[in-house]
């Protein structure tokens, strides 16, 4: 009969599973609590220790670390394996369930001190693991909760090969892997860290046909950006960027909002009470870069909205969901790919870049540390309107590659200019798009003005306010020019460059 050791920290699901495989014939061995949860629920098991003669000790630090347990994993299909197992009387074991002590989830609790995370630690279970996936040829090792009902199916039919026995210890090897990488972490204190990722699919190609490209997630069988891929073609490598830089944007706003991103920047960003009008709004800020671009909303898209955005040429659609018949509509573009985000979070609140030999490693900006303290450093204040306009133009400048310059009217972009060197360029940009409508509009910059000629040159433009963080050696240079032109200025005395 074929024997079985099953040692699991997390039973969910372990009495079924565990009653099929005694009903198909299977021997049972089984540690301390995990024989115990079994012999419970009348499900035939022999405890380890009494197999190995040798009782848990050490309040149970060591429980499967015997040579009665290694030796009948280890073991190969051989005549001089069978005979050394022979003569000390141990027999093989086919299959290893187990998995480890929660470690990961021990150091995500608040104030848990080193004493509790080093008790979880698990020893026997690595081990366990590593010796039956070293031995795929001939031992089945699981690992993961959701693999129970295939083993299960295909050893009921006989069908279980050396390549399933394969793919299993890869995953084994994999979950050692992270749950060693998040020890080191944890105790290096930072000084060591890694990043375990899973490979979700290989691209078409990179931002360019002639490079190749994959996209990697950091939760197996994740969706594209944690959501649901409900249709479309197959998701670039530039859908992603846009995606996530649309994304970032519209969580920033709790009103209905709408994003459009073209090629990672954002062209039109507008908030209304109904989400229709957010995206007319967004829509008009840019036109002409709108066609082509990934759009983003904060709310369900509704029948209405989803009637404007067909007429549009887009990429992509990422949203909290779809009214069904919102969502008929928009799947009629075929090749339009719809993603529904469920959950707007980013996660984790980390982001990592790479560089020639390396990673650059920081904590997502979310705007503005609490609690603001906005400056008015102008003799003008700026008005109610104009002030509810600034704070709109503030988040939304966050999101534009530096030197970013936002125009705002209400709640919405009228002009946006960001990517250059030269923030008086970014200026024009943001007024060309503007046009007649940069009269009376408020403006944001991400960083300080290191020179008065953004502010001389956004009165040409008729802005009437102006938010930026302050910092230069220059700002009285800034705040006399504002005086004189009669523009109000604001300083937030937070810098929120994106490179």
């Amino acid at each position: 009969m074929p024997k079985a050791i099953l040692s699991v920290s997390d039973k969910t699901n372990l009495i079924p599973f565990a009653a099929k495989l005694s009903q198909s014939g299977w021997t049972l061995l089984a540690s301390g609590g995990t024989a115990k949860l079994l012999s419970e629920n009348n499900i035939p098991v022999t405890e380890i220790s009494k197999y190995t003669s040798s009782p848990e000790i050490l309040d149970g630090r060591v429980k499967t670390l015997h040579p009665a347990i290694h030796g009948g994993i280890l073991a190969q299909d051989t005549p001089a394996h069978r005979e050394d197992l022979a003569g000390l009387g141990i027999d093989m074991i086919d299959l290893v369930v187990c998995n480890l002590y929660p470690f990961q989830e021990t150091i995500a609790k608040e104030n848990v001190k080193i004493e509790e995370a080093i008790e979880n630690i698990d020893i026997g279970g690595v081990t366990l693991l590593r010796a039956a996936a070293k031995n795929y040829q001939r031992v089945s090792v699981l690992c993961d909760i959701r693999d129970y009902d295939g083993f299960l199916k295909k050893n009921g039919t006989n069908s279980f090969s050396v390549e399933d026995r394969y793919t299993y210890a890869v995953k084994a090897f994999q979950h050692t892997a992270t749950y060693d990488a998040a020890i080191a972490t944890y105790l290096s204190s930072g000084e060591f860290t890694t990043i375990p990722v899973h490979k979700q699919a290989t691209l078409r190609y990179g931002e360019n046909p002639h490079q190749e490209a994959e996209y990697y997630t950091y939760s197996k069988n994740n969706g594209p950006l944690g959501g649901k891929f409900l249709q479309g073609k197959e998701l670039s490598y530039n859908n992603y960027l846009d995606l996530d830089a649309a994304l970032r944007s519209v969580i920033s706003f709790d009103e209905p909002t709408v994003v459009i991103v073209k090629h990672l920047s954002p062209c039109g960003i507008a908030s209304a009470n109904k989400l229709h009008d957010a995206y007319q709004q967004a829509l008009a800020s840019d036109p002409v870069s709108a066609f082509g671009s990934v759009i983003a909303s904060n709310r369900a898209i509704d029948i209405e909205t989803a009637q404007e955005i067909k007429k549009l040429f887009v990429e992509c659609i990422i949203a909290p969901g779809y009214d069904e018949t919102a969502l008929e509509l928009l799947q009629t573009k075929k090749n339009c790919r719809i993603i529904e985000m469920p959950n707007l979070m980013i996660e984790p609140a980390i982001e990592y870049r790479s560089v020639n030999m390396g990673l650059l490693r920081q904590d997502i900006d979310y705007g503005d540390p609490k609690p603001e303290k906005w400056q008015v450093v102008t003799s003008k204040k700026p008005t109610a309107a104009e002030m509810e306009s600034l704070h709109f133009a503030w988040k939304a400048c966050q999101h534009v590659k530096s030197n970013a310059i936002v125009f705002v009217s209400g709640k919405a972009t009228i002009g946006i200019g960001g990517g250059q060197p030269n923030r008086v360029d970014c200026v024009q940009i943001a007024a060309q798009r503007a046009g007649e409508k940069s009269n009376g509009a408020v403006m944001a910059s991400d960083a300080f003005f290191p020179f008065a000629d953004s502010v001389e040159h956004a009165a040409k433009f008729g802005i009437t306010a102006i938010v930026q963080p302050g910092g230069s050696k220059r700002d009285i240079e800034s705040i006399e020019m504002a005086n004189r032109l009669n523009i109000a200025m604001v300083f937030t005395g937070v810098r929120h460059f994106k490179h």
